[in-house]
Formats: structure tokens, sequence, C-alpha cells
């Protein structure tokens, strides 16, 4: 076959998750008559996107991540307006329960960051959580905060509306285009390599989840995270799970769950979290092996102090599995920004599991950075050379990485 000719574009973006869609949305929204290209392998937002659990937690212990999360409630509006569509999110609050008293400190601590933030957020009694949340054994719970205006969403629909709406404002999308390799001069990225195409580019950005430290290296980037599985189950369905009922966060069990028309979706941080090197992970991961038990294992080593506080969980069944890679760090914050001693390189990786919340943020500071206009966000926290030397391939490193997910008790 012949190959095509090259080409010039102003912004490559690659990956087709919820991040590079957004990148690509925001980019053409504030330069207009700029290009922009974003190359996906597979189909758009078919990985970790299209399988995480998609809470958008706005108020949590890491106050870094809140203005990225504000963007992304922002931004819903604009985009359900410009497509004429309802992305049917679920305003239903999260409850955040605690019961020991290093939770409960932590909890009147995250309330007074929903009072700095200027979020609505109550205790509830015990005879409101057990009206809202009939699964619940509120005699456990010492203490409870509510916190009305956060949601969760389908995570597949968010990523493909910001990838329509950036098609209608000029970004062009191929599906079936595998970067195999960055083209350098010198120490500056000027583009990548498809399997037929050279494509110049003024700046790269680099959005592809658990494989971005492997195109990193080429640049000499390590790239400081790690591929770790997220697993999660949904329950038959049943009178005690409400379609309203709030997402619940269970640090002292170290648990989460959120209503599934009529269901429960819940997942847990297991003892030993199972992580992959980039390199030995599949194109596609539809068919990857995460678990061969689908992760009942797992669950059966901290089902007992799941059901400290969801005591029917013995007697619920489980109708589905679902298990994807999320990129995580030692210390659970984002790894993400403009790659150092590279020049024209962009990463907005390293998502710890809170990808979904943050997109709107991520998706407005890497348009913003790669046309060369400041990060309206603070990324201090999220600098990729706070690890100092690692080898992201390594063992020891992904253990480091595995380990702060099973320890992670927020959501």
């Amino acid at each position: 076959m012949k190959p095509h000719q090259d080409m010039h574009t102003n912004l490559v973006i690659v990956g087709g998750g919820v991040f590079g869609c957004a990148i690509a949305y925001y980019y053409t929204r504030n330069n207009p008559g700029k290009k922009v290209l974003l190359l996906e392998r597979n189909e758009l937002c078919n990985a970790a996107t299209s399988r995480a659990a998609a809470l958008i937690t706005l108020i949590r212990a890491k106050k870094q991540f809140i203005p990225l999360s504000i963007e992304t409630y922002r931004v819903i509006p604009e985009l359900e307006k410009l497509l004429g569509e309802s992305m049917h999110i679920q305003r239903t609050g999260v409850l955040h329960v605690a019961s020991s008293p290093s939770s409960i400190a932590e909890l009147e601590s995250l309330m007074l960051v929903a009072e700095e933030f200027k979020q609505a957020a109550t205790f509830l009694s015990n005879d409101e959580i057990a009206r809202l949340v009939p699964w619940l054994n509120a005699e456990r719970i010492s203490k409870a905060g509510f916190i009305a205006a956060e949601a969760y969403c389908d995570p597949y629909l968010l990523g493909t509306f910001f990838a329509r709406a950036a098609v209608m404002q000029g970004a062009v999308i191929k599906k079936g285009a595998e970067v195999k390799h960055l083209l350098l001069h010198g120490n500056t990225v000027t583009g990548v390599e498809t399997e037929d195409q050279k494509i110049y580019a003024d700046k790269v950005v680099l959005a592809t989840g658990a494989w971005a430290p492997l195109l990193a290296l080429q640049a000499g980037v390590a790239l400081p995270m790690a591929p770790v599985r997220s697993q999660y189950w949904i329950t038959e369905k049943s009178p005690l799970f409400p379609l309203q009922s709030p997402i619940v966060i269970l640090p002292d069990a170290q648990a989460y769950a959120r209503p599934e028309g009529g269901s429960l979706l819940f997942g847990i941080r297991e003892k030993n979290s199972m992580y992959a090197s980039p390199a030995d992970i599949p194109s596609d991961i539809s068919h990857y092996p995460f678990s061969p038990d689908k992760g009942m294992q797992d669950l059966s080593e901290v089902i007992n102090q799941l059901a400290h506080f969801f005591p029917a969980v013995y007697d619920t069944g489980l109708q589905h599995y679902i298990a994807g890679f999320s990129g995580y760090t030692p210390d659970n914050y984002l790894s993400m920004g403009i790659a150092t001693n590279v020049q024209h390189l962009l990463l907005a990786t390293g998502c710890v599991g809170a990808g979904i919340s943050v997109c709107g943020g991520v998706g407005l500071a890497f348009a913003e950075m790669a046309a060369n206009r400041p990060n309206p966000f603070d990324f201090t926290a999220f600098d990729i050379q706070r690890f100092g030397k690692i080898d992201p391939l390594g063992k020891e490193w992904l253990q480091q990485c595995a380990e702060a997910r099973s320890k992670k008790k927020s959501g």
C-alpha cells in the first residue's frame, strides 16, 4: 500500500479517551482556525473511560483536584446545549460515611472543604440515612455528611460528547490510527508516525492512559505512573437500591457505591491491587484477563468490613463485573504536565481513578498550554518530576503505585 502523504497540523492528540476528547474540544473552542488531529487506534473511549464508575467527585481532601472538577461541572451544560442533547447526569449527591475516629476526623475536615468551596453540605441523622440509603446499616455509622450537588454520569457519553462537539468545531478524529513513534529532531518532538503516515505538529499531547509511558520513553521521559486495575460489581435489582439514592463513600470499608438503574454498583480497594507493565498490556483490552474469578477472591478478603455497613451483600446476587486500568502514582496525585528536557511534548496522564471527575479541567489546561498560554490551574502537585529518577517499567515502581491504590480510602 502506498504511504499517505505527510501532513502538518497545529496539534496532535494521541489517545481518544475522555482526556484526549476533552483537550480536542477546548482547543478547537479556544483557538478557531487552528488545526487539531486526534488519533485513536481503536474506538473512542473504549478503554479506561468506558469502564469507569464515573463518580464526578467534586469535594475531596486533595483540594488541588477541585478546580478541575468544577470545570467538568461547568462544561457539561455547555456540551449539552451545543449538541442539543442531554447527558442524563445523575445529580444524587454524595454521602460520606464514618465510623472510626480517623474517618470521623477526615469527614469533619472534608465538610470544611465543602464550605470553603461554597458547596451545600450537611450532617445527617441515622433516620435520614436509613431513608435515603436503605441498604446501609445506619446503626454502624457514627457520623455521615451529605454533599448535595455531586453526581455521576455515563462516562462513554461524557467522552463522546466532547468528541462530537470538537468535530463540530473543526477537529479531525481518526480512529484505527495507531501511533508507532514520536518524531524527534534533537530534543524537540516534531510530530508522530503511524503505520502509513508521518504527521508533523507544533505540539503533541499524549493522552494514552495505561500505555502512555511507552511513547514517553521514546522521548526520554520516564513518566511516573503505572497501570493498576480498578474493579467493581453491579448487583441484581432490588428495592434496597432506589434509583435516586446518593453515591456512598465508605472509607472504613475502603469501598464506594452508587445506584445503577435499580441495582447497586460498588467497588473496593483490595489488599493487593493488580498491576501490569505498560509493555505487557495489549492494544485492545476487551478480552484482557483482569481477573479469572471476576474479582471474587479480592472481594472475599474484604467482604466482612463491607458487610459491616452493607449486611445484605452476602445475600445479594452479582450480575456484572467490570475492570480496567487507571494510571496510579505512589501519592495518589495526578501525574501530568509539560515534559521537561523535551520541547513541544505534553503529557495528559496519571488519572489515579479520578479521570472522569477532573476531565474538564484537564481538557482546558492542556488546550491552553498547547496554545502557548498559561495553564489556568495549579499543577504543582502533579509535577512529573516529583519522584526523582524512576524506571516506569520496573517492578519496584509498579508495586509502589499498586500499593497506593490498595491504601486509598477516599472516593
